[in-house]
Protein backbone atom coordinates (compact mmCIF):
# COMPACT_ATOMS: atom_id res chain seq x y z
CA UNK A 1 0.00 0.00 0.00
CA UNK A 2 1.32 3.25 -0.70
CA UNK A 3 3.41 5.19 2.29
CA UNK A 4 1.51 8.34 1.47
CA UNK A 5 -1.95 6.84 1.92
CA UNK A 6 -0.96 5.01 5.28
CA UNK A 7 -0.38 8.00 6.52
CA UNK A 8 -3.00 9.88 5.54
CA UNK A 9 -4.89 6.85 6.86
CA UNK A 10 -3.18 7.67 10.28
CA UNK A 11 -3.92 11.09 10.57
CA UNK A 12 -7.79 10.36 10.08
CA UNK A 13 -7.94 7.60 12.54
CA UNK A 14 -6.49 10.01 14.88
CA UNK A 15 -8.87 12.32 14.23
CA UNK A 16 -11.66 10.39 14.60
CA UNK A 17 -10.52 9.18 18.25
CA UNK A 18 -10.15 12.48 19.28
CA UNK A 19 -13.84 13.34 17.61
CA UNK A 20 -15.58 10.51 17.46
CA UNK A 21 -18.72 12.07 15.75
CA UNK A 22 -17.01 11.83 12.84
CA UNK A 23 -17.96 8.81 12.26
CA UNK A 24 -21.64 9.80 11.66
CA UNK A 25 -20.34 12.13 8.75
CA UNK A 26 -23.34 10.78 6.53
CA UNK A 27 -20.29 10.57 3.48
CA UNK A 28 -18.58 7.98 5.95
CA UNK A 29 -21.96 5.68 6.88
CA UNK A 30 -20.55 3.27 4.85
CA UNK A 31 -17.16 2.77 7.32
CA UNK A 32 -19.18 3.23 10.42
CA UNK A 33 -21.14 0.48 8.55
CA UNK A 34 -18.03 -1.48 8.06
CA UNK A 35 -17.14 -1.17 11.56
CA UNK A 36 -20.46 -2.03 13.09
CA UNK A 37 -20.09 -5.67 10.89
CA UNK A 38 -16.80 -6.21 12.91
CA UNK A 39 -18.30 -5.65 16.45
CA UNK A 40 -16.65 -2.48 17.15
CA UNK A 41 -18.69 -0.05 19.85
CA UNK A 42 -19.26 3.52 18.29
CA UNK A 43 -20.01 6.18 20.66
CA UNK A 44 -24.01 8.07 20.06
CA UNK A 45 -24.06 10.90 17.98
CA UNK A 46 -24.17 13.88 20.08
CA UNK A 47 -27.13 16.56 19.98
CA UNK A 48 -25.91 19.43 19.00
CA UNK A 49 -27.35 22.43 17.41
CA UNK A 50 -27.35 22.88 13.15
CA UNK A 51 -24.03 23.86 11.93
CA UNK A 52 -24.59 27.22 9.63
CA UNK A 53 -22.56 26.04 6.15
CA UNK A 54 -20.11 27.85 4.89
CA UNK A 55 -21.40 29.38 1.12
CA UNK A 56 -19.36 32.62 0.88
CA UNK A 57 -17.12 32.85 -1.75
CA UNK A 58 -13.90 32.67 0.02
CA UNK A 59 -11.13 30.99 -2.32
CA UNK A 60 -8.94 30.58 0.33
CA UNK A 61 -11.32 28.07 2.23
CA UNK A 62 -11.53 24.82 -0.04
CA UNK A 63 -13.54 23.25 2.62
CA UNK A 64 -17.14 22.81 2.91
CA UNK A 65 -18.42 22.49 6.44
CA UNK A 66 -21.51 19.93 6.67
CA UNK A 67 -24.47 20.84 8.69
CA UNK A 68 -26.14 18.28 10.82
CA UNK A 69 -28.72 15.99 10.06
CA UNK A 70 -31.83 16.20 11.92
CA UNK A 71 -32.95 12.56 11.77
CA UNK A 72 -35.57 10.98 13.84
CA UNK A 73 -32.86 8.38 16.06
CA UNK A 74 -35.57 7.61 18.98
CA UNK A 75 -35.31 4.22 18.71
CA UNK A 76 -31.87 3.55 18.11
CA UNK A 77 -29.63 1.42 20.42
CA UNK A 78 -26.05 0.96 21.56
CA UNK A 79 -24.03 -1.54 19.06
CA UNK A 80 -24.04 -4.98 20.74
CA UNK A 81 -20.83 -5.74 21.15
CA UNK A 82 -20.94 -9.40 22.60
CA UNK A 83 -18.90 -12.24 20.66
CA UNK A 84 -20.34 -13.86 17.54
CA UNK A 85 -23.23 -16.38 18.53
CA UNK A 86 -22.53 -20.30 17.49
CA UNK A 87 -23.41 -20.65 13.45
CA UNK A 88 -23.83 -24.11 12.45
CA UNK A 89 -21.66 -25.79 9.96
CA UNK A 90 -22.44 -25.24 6.43
CA UNK A 91 -20.52 -28.13 5.23
CA UNK A 92 -22.29 -30.66 7.73
CA UNK A 93 -24.38 -33.21 6.29
CA UNK A 94 -28.12 -33.26 7.91
CA UNK A 95 -30.20 -36.60 8.12
CA UNK A 96 -34.18 -36.50 8.51
CA UNK A 97 -33.38 -37.39 12.33
CA UNK A 98 -31.48 -34.00 12.61
CA UNK A 99 -34.14 -32.19 10.23
CA UNK A 100 -36.70 -33.51 12.92
CA UNK A 101 -35.00 -32.99 15.64
CA UNK A 102 -34.08 -29.43 14.56
CA UNK A 103 -37.83 -28.52 14.13
CA UNK A 104 -39.20 -30.51 17.32
CA UNK A 105 -36.55 -27.49 18.77
CA UNK A 106 -37.87 -24.87 16.84
CA UNK A 107 -41.73 -25.70 18.31
CA UNK A 108 -40.27 -25.39 21.65
CA UNK A 109 -38.33 -22.41 20.97
CA UNK A 110 -41.55 -20.60 19.80
CA UNK A 111 -43.70 -21.86 22.85
CA UNK A 112 -40.80 -20.26 25.23
CA UNK A 113 -40.68 -16.99 23.00
CA UNK A 114 -44.44 -16.73 23.16
CA UNK A 115 -43.98 -16.92 26.95
CA UNK A 116 -41.78 -14.22 27.03
CA UNK A 117 -38.51 -16.62 27.83
CA UNK A 118 -36.31 -15.30 25.23
CA UNK A 119 -32.60 -16.74 26.77
CA UNK A 120 -34.19 -19.94 26.65
CA UNK A 121 -36.07 -19.09 23.03
CA UNK A 122 -32.23 -18.40 21.44
CA UNK A 123 -30.49 -21.60 23.53
CA UNK A 124 -33.39 -23.48 21.37
CA UNK A 125 -32.91 -22.07 18.19
CA UNK A 126 -29.07 -22.41 18.56
CA UNK A 127 -29.60 -26.32 19.11
CA UNK A 128 -31.89 -26.17 16.05
CA UNK A 129 -29.60 -24.51 13.85
CA UNK A 130 -26.67 -26.58 15.06
CA UNK A 131 -29.01 -29.50 13.57
CA UNK A 132 -29.70 -28.26 10.66
CA UNK A 133 -27.65 -25.63 9.51
CA UNK A 134 -29.11 -25.21 6.23
CA UNK A 135 -32.40 -23.66 6.93
CA UNK A 136 -32.46 -19.98 6.38
CA UNK A 137 -36.15 -19.33 8.60
CA UNK A 138 -34.01 -20.88 11.77
CA UNK A 139 -31.62 -18.70 11.34
CA UNK A 140 -34.11 -15.95 10.84
CA UNK A 141 -35.92 -16.70 13.72
CA UNK A 142 -33.32 -15.93 15.96
CA UNK A 143 -32.72 -13.18 14.36
CA UNK A 144 -35.69 -12.31 15.18
CA UNK A 145 -35.18 -12.42 18.80
CA UNK A 146 -32.41 -10.92 18.99
CA UNK A 147 -34.16 -8.03 17.28
CA UNK A 148 -36.66 -8.44 20.76
CA UNK A 149 -32.88 -8.30 22.64
CA UNK A 150 -31.86 -5.12 21.12
CA UNK A 151 -28.44 -7.18 19.22
CA UNK A 152 -28.67 -5.78 15.76
CA UNK A 153 -25.34 -6.49 14.86
CA UNK A 154 -25.82 -10.50 16.58
CA UNK A 155 -29.63 -10.38 14.53
CA UNK A 156 -27.02 -8.86 11.19
CA UNK A 157 -25.06 -11.86 11.94
CA UNK A 158 -27.84 -14.44 11.51
CA UNK A 159 -29.79 -12.52 8.64
CA UNK A 160 -26.75 -12.60 6.49
CA UNK A 161 -26.57 -16.02 7.04
CA UNK A 162 -29.62 -16.69 6.57
CA UNK A 163 -29.44 -15.12 3.22
CA UNK A 164 -26.76 -16.94 1.90
CA UNK A 165 -28.63 -19.94 2.02
CA UNK A 166 -31.41 -18.39 0.80
CA UNK A 167 -31.25 -15.46 -1.46
CA UNK A 168 -35.21 -14.72 -1.51
CA UNK A 169 -35.55 -14.91 2.39
CA UNK A 170 -38.95 -12.15 2.74
CA UNK A 171 -38.12 -12.36 6.22
CA UNK A 172 -33.87 -12.57 6.34
CA UNK A 173 -34.17 -9.03 4.27
CA UNK A 174 -36.26 -7.96 6.96
CA UNK A 175 -35.14 -8.62 9.86
CA UNK A 176 -31.70 -6.88 8.83
CA UNK A 177 -33.27 -3.63 7.41
CA UNK A 178 -34.63 -3.76 11.28
CA UNK A 179 -31.65 -4.12 12.60
CA UNK A 180 -29.85 -1.68 10.70
CA UNK A 181 -32.72 0.72 11.24
CA UNK A 182 -31.74 0.05 14.95
CA UNK A 183 -27.94 1.35 14.44
CA UNK A 184 -29.13 4.45 12.39
CA UNK A 185 -27.94 2.65 8.99
CA UNK A 186 -31.00 4.30 7.28
CA UNK A 187 -30.02 3.99 3.92
CA UNK A 188 -28.85 0.55 4.29
CA UNK A 189 -32.28 -0.32 5.96
CA UNK A 190 -34.10 1.15 3.50
CA UNK A 191 -32.67 -0.69 0.44
CA UNK A 192 -33.70 -4.04 2.98
CA UNK A 193 -36.66 -3.43 3.76
CA UNK A 194 -37.91 -2.61 0.07
CA UNK A 195 -36.46 -5.98 -1.22
CA UNK A 196 -38.39 -7.48 1.89
CA UNK A 197 -41.51 -5.76 0.72
CA UNK A 198 -41.16 -6.78 -2.64
CA UNK A 199 -40.82 -10.66 -1.75
CA UNK A 200 -43.19 -10.87 1.00
CA UNK A 201 -44.95 -7.44 2.34
CA UNK A 202 -46.47 -7.57 5.62
CA UNK A 203 -47.79 -4.69 8.14
CA UNK A 204 -44.67 -4.77 10.24
CA UNK A 205 -42.16 -3.57 7.39
CA UNK A 206 -44.74 -0.77 6.58
CA UNK A 207 -44.39 0.04 9.79
CA UNK A 208 -40.94 0.75 9.60
CA UNK A 209 -40.63 2.24 6.41
CA UNK A 210 -42.50 5.09 7.86
CA UNK A 211 -39.88 5.74 10.09
CA UNK A 212 -37.00 4.75 7.80
CA UNK A 213 -37.71 6.40 4.71
CA UNK A 214 -38.14 9.64 5.73
CA UNK A 215 -34.41 9.43 7.43
CA UNK A 216 -33.28 7.61 4.30
CA UNK A 217 -34.32 10.42 2.04
CA UNK A 218 -33.10 13.16 4.37
CA UNK A 219 -29.64 11.62 3.99
CA UNK A 220 -29.87 10.82 0.32
CA UNK A 221 -30.98 15.15 -0.15
CA UNK A 222 -28.58 15.92 2.23
CA UNK A 223 -25.17 14.06 0.16
CA UNK A 224 -26.86 15.45 -3.15
CA UNK A 225 -26.70 18.92 -1.88
CA UNK A 226 -23.25 19.00 -0.22
CA UNK A 227 -21.90 17.25 -4.01
CA UNK A 228 -23.76 20.06 -5.65
CA UNK A 229 -21.58 22.45 -3.82
CA UNK A 230 -18.29 20.44 -4.34
CA UNK A 231 -18.74 21.06 -7.52
CA UNK A 232 -19.49 24.46 -7.66
CA UNK A 233 -16.64 24.70 -5.66
CA UNK A 234 -14.33 22.57 -8.33
CA UNK A 235 -15.30 24.33 -11.12
CA UNK A 236 -15.13 27.42 -9.68
CA UNK A 237 -11.41 26.60 -8.75
CA UNK A 238 -11.12 25.37 -12.69
CA UNK A 239 -12.02 28.78 -13.74
CA UNK A 240 -9.27 30.47 -14.89
CA UNK A 241 -9.10 33.67 -13.17
CA UNK A 242 -8.94 36.83 -15.19
CA UNK A 243 -5.95 38.90 -15.44
CA UNK A 244 -6.47 42.47 -15.12
CA UNK A 245 -6.23 43.62 -18.87
CA UNK A 246 -9.05 40.91 -18.87
CA UNK A 247 -11.28 42.67 -16.39
CA UNK A 248 -10.87 46.02 -18.20
CA UNK A 249 -11.81 44.49 -21.74
CA UNK A 250 -14.93 43.25 -19.93
CA UNK A 251 -15.28 46.77 -18.95
CA UNK A 252 -14.54 48.49 -21.96
CA UNK A 253 -17.55 45.90 -23.48
CA UNK A 254 -20.02 46.79 -21.02
CA UNK A 255 -19.16 50.20 -22.15
CA UNK A 256 -20.30 49.98 -25.63
CA UNK A 257 -23.30 48.11 -24.40
CA UNK A 258 -26.54 50.49 -23.31
CA UNK A 259 -29.19 47.91 -21.42
CA UNK A 260 -32.42 48.30 -21.51
CA UNK A 261 -32.06 50.32 -24.65
CA UNK A 262 -32.34 49.93 -28.58
CA UNK A 263 -28.49 50.57 -30.05
CA UNK A 264 -28.83 51.92 -33.57
CA UNK A 265 -26.17 50.42 -35.73
CA UNK A 266 -24.85 52.67 -38.85
CA UNK A 267 -21.65 50.82 -40.22
CA UNK A 268 -19.74 47.09 -40.39
CA UNK A 269 -17.40 48.26 -37.61
CA UNK A 270 -19.72 49.40 -35.74
CA UNK A 271 -21.59 46.06 -35.49
CA UNK A 272 -18.70 44.20 -34.58
CA UNK A 273 -17.96 46.13 -31.77
CA UNK A 274 -21.27 45.28 -30.62
CA UNK A 275 -21.27 41.86 -31.16
CA UNK A 276 -17.83 41.56 -30.03
CA UNK A 277 -18.90 43.11 -26.50
CA UNK A 278 -21.78 41.23 -26.14
CA UNK A 279 -19.73 37.72 -26.68
CA UNK A 280 -17.34 38.97 -24.46
CA UNK A 281 -19.60 39.34 -21.86
CA UNK A 282 -21.89 36.40 -22.49
CA UNK A 283 -24.88 37.82 -23.62
CA UNK A 284 -27.81 37.27 -26.16
CA UNK A 285 -27.59 40.21 -28.92
CA UNK A 286 -30.63 40.55 -31.81
CA UNK A 287 -30.22 42.19 -34.69
CA UNK A 288 -33.35 43.73 -36.36
CA UNK A 289 -33.02 44.67 -40.02
CA UNK A 290 -35.66 47.27 -40.15
CA UNK A 291 -36.83 50.15 -43.22
CA UNK A 292 -38.86 53.42 -42.73
CA UNK A 293 -41.31 52.43 -45.99
CA UNK A 294 -41.80 48.94 -43.91
CA UNK A 295 -45.40 49.24 -42.33
CA UNK A 296 -45.28 45.53 -40.63
CA UNK A 297 -41.85 47.42 -39.37
CA UNK A 298 -43.78 50.37 -37.64
CA UNK A 299 -46.12 47.77 -36.21
CA UNK A 300 -43.22 45.88 -34.52
CA UNK A 301 -40.73 48.24 -33.46
CA UNK A 302 -42.60 49.38 -30.36
CA UNK A 303 -42.74 46.09 -28.70
CA UNK A 304 -38.90 45.70 -29.52
CA UNK A 305 -38.52 48.88 -27.64
CA UNK A 306 -40.41 47.41 -24.81
CA UNK A 307 -38.63 44.03 -24.69
CA UNK A 308 -35.59 45.66 -24.51
CA UNK A 309 -36.14 47.66 -21.23
CA UNK A 310 -37.83 44.14 -19.91
CA UNK A 311 -34.93 41.88 -20.87
CA UNK A 312 -31.90 44.66 -19.77
CA UNK A 313 -29.33 41.55 -20.62
CA UNK A 314 -30.22 40.45 -24.13
CA UNK A 315 -28.30 43.23 -26.93
CA UNK A 316 -30.86 44.80 -29.06
CA UNK A 317 -29.80 46.08 -32.01
CA UNK A 318 -31.65 47.78 -34.84
CA UNK A 319 -30.14 48.20 -38.22
CA UNK A 320 -31.88 50.41 -41.15
CA UNK A 321 -30.98 48.49 -44.10
CA UNK A 322 -31.40 51.65 -46.39
CA UNK A 323 -28.65 53.31 -44.22
CA UNK A 324 -26.43 50.24 -43.87
CA UNK A 325 -26.46 48.53 -47.28
CA UNK A 326 -23.26 47.12 -46.14
CA UNK A 327 -24.39 45.46 -43.03
CA UNK A 328 -27.96 44.33 -45.15
CA UNK A 329 -25.58 42.72 -47.32
CA UNK A 330 -23.54 40.85 -45.47
CA UNK A 331 -26.53 39.32 -43.68
CA UNK A 332 -28.52 38.53 -46.74
CA UNK A 333 -31.38 39.94 -45.89
CA UNK A 334 -34.21 39.78 -48.10
CA UNK A 335 -37.42 41.04 -46.21
CA UNK A 336 -38.26 43.07 -43.53
CA UNK A 337 -38.55 42.93 -40.61
CA UNK A 338 -35.76 40.11 -40.09
CA UNK A 339 -34.39 39.15 -36.82
CA UNK A 340 -31.28 37.46 -36.40
CA UNK A 341 -30.16 36.11 -32.55
CA UNK A 342 -26.51 35.74 -31.91
CA UNK A 343 -24.82 34.05 -29.35
CA UNK A 344 -21.02 33.80 -28.49
CA UNK A 345 -20.42 35.45 -32.00
CA UNK A 346 -22.55 32.51 -33.68
CA UNK A 347 -26.38 33.04 -35.12
CA UNK A 348 -29.01 30.26 -32.80
CA UNK A 349 -32.01 31.62 -34.44
CA UNK A 350 -34.10 33.78 -36.58
CA UNK A 351 -37.42 35.37 -36.48
CA UNK A 352 -38.82 36.83 -40.13
CA UNK A 353 -41.93 39.21 -40.43
CA UNK A 354 -44.23 40.84 -37.23
CA UNK A 355 -44.63 37.89 -35.41
CA UNK A 356 -44.61 39.03 -31.95
CA UNK A 357 -45.62 36.42 -29.84
CA UNK A 358 -43.02 34.39 -31.77
CA UNK A 359 -40.65 37.03 -31.35
CA UNK A 360 -41.06 37.56 -27.79
CA UNK A 361 -41.05 33.75 -27.36
CA UNK A 362 -37.55 32.95 -28.76
CA UNK A 363 -36.02 36.05 -26.75
CA UNK A 364 -37.39 34.14 -23.75
CA UNK A 365 -36.05 31.23 -24.87
CA UNK A 366 -32.10 32.14 -25.88
CA UNK A 367 -31.95 35.17 -23.06
CA UNK A 368 -31.69 32.95 -19.65
CA UNK A 369 -32.53 34.87 -16.68
CA UNK A 370 -33.48 38.65 -16.96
Amino acid sequence: MDIGKVGELKEFIEACKSNPSLLHTPSLSFFKSYLLSLGARIPPQPKTEPVVVNTTNNDNDDDIIESDLELDNSDVVEPDNDPPQKMGNPSAQVTDDNRDDAQVAKSKALLALSQGMLDQALDLLTEAILLNPHSAILYATRASIFIKLKKPNAAIRDADTALKINPDSAKGYKIRGLSRAMLGLWKEALTDLHVASKIDYDEEIGMALKKVEPNAHKIEEHRRKYERLRKQKEQKRAQPKKQPQDEAQDKDALSALKDGEVIDIHSVGDLETKLSAASKTSRLAILYFTATWCGPCHYISPLYTSLAGKYRRVVFIKVDIDKAVDIAARWNISSVPTFFFVKNGKEVDSVVGADKNTLERKIAQHAGPS
